[in-house]
């Protein structure tokens, strides 16, 4: 007899990407249908994003007022609404595996993006949208990084990206950085290799395209830190984009031809007793969960998940090792700060909120919730609105501190995320505080800065 729900944490079972069955669509819609049948008499998940009101609303207009009476057609719907947050399978369904169910929605949803793409039904411009490599090789030359920047801050070109393009003309954009962080990356002060019990002692940064093309003084910031606490680190000597973009298309092919490029690579500096650091969390999500998973027999795939690990989940194990300094000389005041999904998908609990709370006279007020951005889908013309209006309750909590103080600082894992919760402050009237990355916060608490 089945169960109400999990007693157990829910498990992942591989992602079966190279059967010929994967990419047939009418078993993709016989699963649909069956999971949409359960999501339809639960409903637990109806506030986490636009997929599951779109499914409940077909559901609830249709003659039968089941999914029988949805037409196969409109699945798609629900499909497109979908962003792999991983959040409904993580912190809220009651039937994923090891209940009988084994309802995976987020990667039953991932196979029908899957098939979508291999129809060819995903256009040019998603596709050239995801491919970060390539609009970020403009970074760091000089006079066209100027040119490129300014362009984009007009409203004509923006208009123009609407049009052709699909992103929204009042979406937040990041710019390009003058210099890529690979390049600006100073080398590491302390030579020193100090293992602790639960951290190795060097530290091998993966770069990841956002902070190596926009925002590179993350990055900075993160060595400083590391620097401060006499820990050596490199830049890992090559890397490619991690493919979460490309995951979210469903194109797995090149998220295959992705892990071909970086795995060797961060495989041997695993071998060579570094922990390996990405500094955004969808980054590390790949290397720890979505491409495991997807090549659950590569022995390098399995080693690099086993030495990938989120900066602040490095630093709260360090200070387990009595290994991390904690005098901060700087105060920060009222901070308000959003767990990216990414970051909650990785379970490993509230470190971020942990080590910024140990910094003086700063109160941290933490956020648990969707900002709605969700990588490229919060800055498309069809779903900015709707980015927007997923993350309002976050902008709304994240606008007043419990004691009713105003934050000086917003802050989140994700540096998309972040931004897009700044915008959703001044679209709402929240008023204007400071956007600072968690890394730079605790690099400024140091006085680093």
């Amino acid at each position: 007899m089945a169960t109400e729900g999990n007693l157990q944490p829910p498990t992942r079972h591989a992602l079966d990407w190279k059967n010929p069955d994967f990419y047939d669509e009418a078993k993709c819609f016989h699963e649909l249908e069956r999971i949409f049948d359960i999501c339809h008499g639960c409903r637990r998940c109806v506030s986490l994003c636009g997929a599951f009101p779109t499914l409940f609303d077909l559901v609830d207009e249709s003659e039968t007022l089941e999914v029988d009476g949805v037409a196969k057609a409109d699945y798609w719907k629900v499909v497109d609404q979908c962003y792999m947050c991983d959040l409904c399978y993580m912190t809220k369904c009651p039937y994923t595996p090891p209940h009988e169910w084994n309802l995976d929605f987020p990667h039953t949803m991932l196979r029908a993006k899957a098939i979508k793409f291999r129809k060819g039904e995903v256009g040019a411009a998603e596709k050239f949208l995801a491919s970060t490599d390539v609009h970020g090789q403009f970074a760091g030359i000089p006079i066209v990084v100027q040119a490129v920047n300014a362009v984009n801050r007009t409203q004509t070109a923006r208009k123009l990206m609407e049009n052709v393009a699909g992103v929204d003309k009042d979406a937040w954009l990041p710019e390009l950085a003058t210099r890529k962080f690979r390049s600006a990356a100073p080398a590491a002060r302390a030579t020193e290799v100090k293992d602790g019990e639960k951290t190795p002692g060097k530290v091998a940064i993966f770069a990841t395209c956002y902070i190596n093309y926009n925002e590179p003084g993350i990055g900075l910031d993160l060595l400083k830190i590391l620097d401060h606490n006499d820990i050596p680190y490199v830049i890992v000597d090559k890397e490619k984009c991690c493919g979460m973009p490309k995951l979210e298309l469903g194109d797995l092919e090149s998220v295959q031809r992705s892990k071909e490029a970086n795995i060797p690579v961060l495989a041997r500096y695993a071998r060579e007793g570094y922990a390996i650091l990405a500094a955004v969390p969808s980054c590390a999500l790949m290397f720890k969960q979505e491409i495991p998973l997807m090549f659950p027999d590569d022995a390098d795939t399995q080693l690099v998940k086993a030495h990938m690990w989120d900066p602040f989940e490095y630093f709260m194990a360090r200070k387990r090792d009595g290994l991390l300094k904690t005098e901060f000389p700087r105060k920060l005041g009222n901070v308000s700060y959003q767990i990216p999904c990414h970051g909650r998908v990785q379970n490993i609990g509230r470190k971020t909120e942990e080590m910024l709370r140990m910094i003086p006279e700063t109160t941290v007020q933490t956020i648990e919730r969707c900002s709605g951005h969700a990588g490229t889908f919060g800055v498309k013309k069809a779903y900015h609105q709707t980015a927007l209006k997923i993350g309002k309750p976050v902008f709304k909590a994240m606008a007043s501190m419990k004691d009713g103080g105003q934050p000086d600082y917003i802050s989140s894992d994700c540096p998309l995320g972040g931004h897009h919760i700044a915008q959703g402050f001044e679209v709402n009237g929240l008023g204007t505080p400071v956007l600072r990355h968690p890394l730079s916060l605790v690099a400024q608490a140091y006085g680093l800065k």
